[in-house]
C-alpha cells in the first residue's frame, strides 16, 4: 500500500484551504461579477441550479454549500464577465488559422459567445449572421445531403427537454446517427453492465452510501472528478468503515481529505485518511487484481464449508439470482498466483489483505470510473467487478451495489431520453404513434464509427449540441483534417474551443444560454431537468441575466434547426414546445411512462425523483433473466502485447480542468504546477531506459498501422507509478490514441492503456 508520504512531489490533502485557494484563483481568472458568488449558494438545491460539472447526485438533505471545488470553478468559468463578441474577429491576428496556435485555456478566456457566427473562408474569420439566416442555411444543406451522412452529436450538458427534441429532430430527418459523449467514457458501462446485470447504469441510491460498510474503488479519482463524493467517503470512515483503492496513480483525494465545510477541520487542518489500503495496480491490470480477490473469496468459502462454519459466498443468492457461477469459480481455483501477480503488478499478500476487508464487510459498494472503462477489454473489467460483488450478494440490497461515477452533468440522462445510436434502445413505435412518422430502424454510428466515416469522407455534416469533439476524441490530427473537409459543421457553444478552428465548407457557431441564466420564453421563465449518476431526475432554474440578447436556449436552437430542416408534420409543434418546456416533459412522460411518471409534478422534489432500476430490486433484465458471472478470457485489459521499450500510457485529467475545459495550470493534488506538457514515469523505468528527470522527450504511438502519431516537447517527470506505466494529460495526449484502439464491445476509446515508446533528445 502506498502512503501519502511516498508522493515524490509536494502536495496537500483534498479539500481544505487548497480547495478554497483553487476557487479563488478561478474567480480571479474568470473575473465574474460579485453576484456570481451568490450563485454558488443555489447549486444542487430544490428550485436552484443543477451543477454544470459532474453528475454526482444531489442529496435530499442538502447542506448550506452543496458544491465542490470543480463545481465552483465550472460556475465561475461560465459566469465570466469576458465577452467574445463578433468584434473579436476584426482584431489583428484573430484569424482562424492564427488561433490554432492558442492554448485551450486562452481560447476559453476570450469569454462567452454573444451572437451566432458563420465562417468566411475568404477572410479566414467568423462573422455575425442572423439566427434566421443560420437556420435556413443549415436546413438547406442538411436536406441536400444523404440522410445518413449527417451526424447529430450531444456532449452530455443539454437538459432532458432539449435532448429529447434533438433526438426527435435526427430521427424525423431520417437517421439514428446520435452519438454522445458517453461513447468516449462510460459506454463501456452501458454495454458491459447491461450484459451482466441487465441495467446500463449503476445500481445504488443515495441512502446506500450511508449504510455501506466498505467502498472498493477502481480507477476513479474523486478529488479531481467528483469531489462531493469525498463527503460520503469521510462519513463512512467516521463510522468505522473501510475504503480499499486500486489505481495506478496515487490520487490525493483517495489518500486524505480536509472537510472544507467543517470549521473545526479548517482551523485545525484535521485530515481524514480515506483509503485504508491503496494498491497501485499496473495500467490494465484490474482483471488480474479482481480475479485475485475473487480467488481469495472462493478459497475462504471452500475452507469455511470444509470446517462447517459460516459460508463466505452467498450461495442462496447465487443459486436464485445468477448464472455462470460454476465455470467462474473453477477459473478462480485454477488461476495461478504468479500470473496474477505479473499481470496486476500486485503481490499475493497485498491482494489477500484487500480480500480480507471484502470478506469482513457485510455490505460493499464497488465504485469505478474510466480507469476501468477506457481499455480494449473494458467491459471485462466491469464484468469482473460485478463477479466480485455477486459472490457475496452485494447487488440489490441496502448498502451494496455497483457505482459507476459518471462525468458530465446530464450524460446519463441524454441516453435515457433517446440520444442513442442503437435503434433497439429507443421506443420507435411510441415515436411513430406520437408524431406520425416512420423512424429509421437501422442502427446509427457511435463516435468511433462516425470518426472512421469522417476519415473515409462518408460523413458530410456534424451537428454538435455542445462539446469540443475534435479535441475530445482520439487521433486528433486526423480528426482536424477530416472535420474541416465536411460540407457542414454546426456547434452549439458557450465559448470558443479548438473544434471551431477547423471549420467545414459551411461552419456555424450558435451561442447558447448557460444553465445559470434565465431561460425566458413566451410563457415565462423555463425550467430544465437532468439525470444524475443515481438515476435521479432534478429540476434546474436559471436566474442570472442572459449573457446577451443574441443567444438562445439549447432547446430553442434545436427547434430552430428542426423547423428549417423537417417537413411540417402536424404533430411537430416546435413553436409551442419552445414556448413551454412543460409540454416537452409531457411528451417524455408519454414516451417513457415508467421512468417519468408525474414528471412535471415531481421534478422539484429534493434530491430529485428516482426513475427506477431493475437491478436495484434484483430484477435482472438479461437474456438469461439472471445476473451473469463472467469467466475471464484474459488477465489484462490492454489489448496488446508487452514489448521491450513499450509503455502503457494513461491519459488523465488535472485538478484544474473539466473534460476539455482547462481552468488553469495547477494540478495541486499531484504536486504538479505550471505546465501540462509533461509525462510521468517511475524512477526505476527512467534508470533502466537511460532517461533523467526533467529531460525533454517525444512520445510515439507503438502501433504499426501506417500512421505516425507523436507528441513532442514533453518534460519527463519522476513520479511514483507501477513499472511499465506512464501518464500524461488529456486531451493533449489524444494525438497518440489510435481511433481503432477501443473497448471491443462498446467502442469506448482505450485511453487508459495506450502503447507508446519514448524518443529522447
Amino acid at each position: 500500500m502506498a502512503e501519502h508520504k511516498d508522493l515524490p512531489h509536494a502536495s496537500g490533502p483534498a479539500g481544505g484551504w487548497g480547495s478554497l485557494r483553487g476557487i479563488a484563483h478561478a474567480y480571479g481568472d474568470a473575473l465574474p461579477s460579485p453576484a456570481a458568488l451568490r450563485s454558488l449558494g443555489r447549486i444542487n438545491k430544490p428550485k436552484g441550479v443543477m451543477c454544470v460539472s459532474c453528475a454526482w447526485p444531489k442529496p435530499a438533505n442538502y447542506s448550506a454549500f452543496e458544491f465542490c471545488e470543480n463545481g465552483a470553478k465550472a460556475t465561475l468559468w461560465e459566469l465570466t464577465s469576458a465577452r467574445c463578441t463578433p468584434a473579436f474577429w476584426d482584431e489583428e491576428g484573430h484569424t482562424v488559422t492564427a488561433l490554432r496556435d492558442w492554448k485551450d485555456h486562452d481560447l476559453e478566456k476570450t469569454g462567452r459567445l454573444t451572437h451566432p457566427l458563420r465562417y468566411n473562408a475568404a477572410t479566414d474569420r467568423y462573422e455575425e449572421v442572423s439566427w434566421n439566416e443560420a437556420f435556413a442555411a443549415i436546413g438547406a444543406t442538411l436536406n441536400a445531403l444523404p440522410k445518413n451522412s449527417a451526424v447529430f452529436y450531444a456532449s452530455g450538458h443539454a437538459g432532458l427537454e432539449a435532448s429529447y427534441l434533438y433526438a426527435l429532430l435526427a430521427r424525423v430527418h431520417g437517421t439514428n446517427n446520435l452519438p454522445q459523449s458517453s461513447n468516449m467514457c462510460h459506454e463501456t458501462t452501458s454495454v458491459g453492465l447491461t450484459k451482466v446485470i441487465g441495467s446500463p447504469v449503476g445500481t445504488i441510491v443515495w441512502e446506500d452510501l450511508a449504510e455501506t460498510d466498505a467502498f472498493f474503488v477502481f480507477g476513479q479519482n474523486p478529488g479531481t472528478n467528483s469531489p462531493r463524493f469525498l463527503h460520503p467517503m469521510k462519513e463512512l470512515k467516521d463510522r468505522g468503515g473501510k475504503i480499499v483503492t486500486f489505481n495506478p496513480v496515487i490520487e490525493q483525494g483517495l489518500v486524505s481529505f480536509v472537510d472544507p465545510q467543517s470549521p473545526a477541520a479548517m482551523l485545525t487542518g484535521k485530515e481524514t485518511k480515506i483509503s485504508d489500503q491503496y494498491h497501485q495496480v499496473k495500467a490494465g491490470g484490474d482483471i488480474a487484481a479482481i480475479l485475485g480477490l475473487c480467488k481469495c473469496v472462493v478459497q475462504a468459502d471452500d475452507a469455511a464449508r470444509a470446517a462447517g462454519t459460516a459460508e463466505v459466498i452467498d450461495h442462496a443468492f447465487v443459486e436464485q439470482h445468477t448464472t455462470g457461477f460454476d465455470s467462474f469459480i473453477q477459473s478462480c481455483r485454477d488461476a495461478d498466483w504468479a500470473e496474477i501477480e505479473r499481470e496486476s503488478g500486485l503481490s499475493e499478500a497485498a491482494l489477500r489483505e484487500a480480500a480480507e476487508v471484502y470478506i469482513a464487510a457485510e455490505k460493499v459498494i464497488g465504485v469505478y470510473g474510466m480507469g476501468l472503462t477506457q481499455h480494449a477489454h473494458g467491459a471485462l473489467n466491469i464484468a469482473m467487478l460485478v463477479n466480485l460483488l455477486l459472490l457475496r450478494g452485494n447487488i440489490g440490497r441496502p448498502g451494496a451495489g455497483c457505482c459507476p461515477v459518471r462525468g458530465h452533468s446530464n450524460v446519463q440522462g441524454q441516453r435515457t431520453v433517446g440520444i442513442a445510436e442503437k435503434a433497439h434502445l429507443v421506443p420507435l413505435d411510441k415515436l411513430k404513434e406520437l408524431f406520425g412518422f416512420d423512424p429509421p430502424t437501422e442502427d446509427g454510428m457511435n463516435i468511433v464509427h462516425a470518426a472512421e466515416a469522417l476519415f473515409e469522407g462518408k460523413v458530410k455534416a456534424f451537428i454538435s449540441l455542445g462539446g469540443n469533439l475534435v479535441r475530445a476524441v482520439p487521433d486528433e490530427q486526423r480528426m482536424e483534417v477530416a472535420w474541416a473537409a465536411q460540407d457542414l459543421t454546426v456547434m452549439v457553444s458557450t465559448k470558443l474551443n479548438r473544434s471551431h478552428l477547423f471549420p467545414a465548407k459551411q461552419a456555424y457557431i450558435l451561442p447558447c444560454l448557460g444553465r445559470f441564466e434565465t431561460d425566458a420564453q413566451a410563457t415565462g421563465p423555463q425550467t430544465i431537468t437532468s439525470e444524475d449518476s443515481f438515476s435521479m431526475i432534478s429540476a434546474s432554474i436559471g436566474y442570472r441575466p442572459p449573457v446577451s440578447e443574441g443567444v438562445k436556449s439549447e432547446l430553442a436552437i434545436v427547434a430552430g434547426i428542426a423547423k428549417a430542416t423537417l417537413p411540417p408534420l402536424p404533430a411537430l409543434q416546435w413553436d409551442a414546445w419552445t414556448a413551454d418546456y412543460a409540454l416537452v416533459r409531457d411528451l417524455i412522460e408519454r414516451t417513457y411512462p415508467d421512468d417519468f411518471r408525474d414528471y412535471n409534478k415531481r421534478m422539484y422534489q429534493a434530491g430529485g425523483f428516482y426513475r427506477g432500476n431493475g437491478a436495484h430490486e434484483r430484477v435482472w433484465k438479461t437474456p438469461e433473466g439472471k445476473a451473469v458471472f463472467t469467466t475471464p478470457g484474459a488477465l489484462n485489459s490492454v489489448g496488446f502485447q508487452d514489448a521491450p521499450g513499450r509503455y502503457r500510457l494513461i491519459t488523465m485529467r488535472s485538478n484544474d480542468q473539466f473534460n476539455t475545459t482547462i481552468y488553469g495550470y495547477s494540478d495541486r493534488l499531484r504536486g504538479l504546477e505550471g505546465s501540462r506538457d509533461i509525462v510521468l514515469m517511475c524512477p526505476e523505468d527512467m534508470a533502466e531506459a537511460g532517461l533523467t528527470d526533467g529531460q525533454t522527450i517525444t512520445l510515439v504511438t507503438d502501433v504499426a498501422d501506417g500512421h505516425d502519431r507523436r507528441l513532442t516537447g514533453l518534460t519527463l517527470t519522476a513520479y511514483q507509478l507501477p513499472r511499465g506505466t506512464i501518464a500524461g494529460y488529456y486531451p493533449e495526449c489524444n494525438v497518440l490514441v489510435p481511433m481503432q484502439h477501443h473497448d471491443e464491445l462498446s467502442g469506448t476509446p482505450a485511453s487508459k492503456s495506450v502503447p507508446v515508446r519514448v524518443e529522447a533528445r
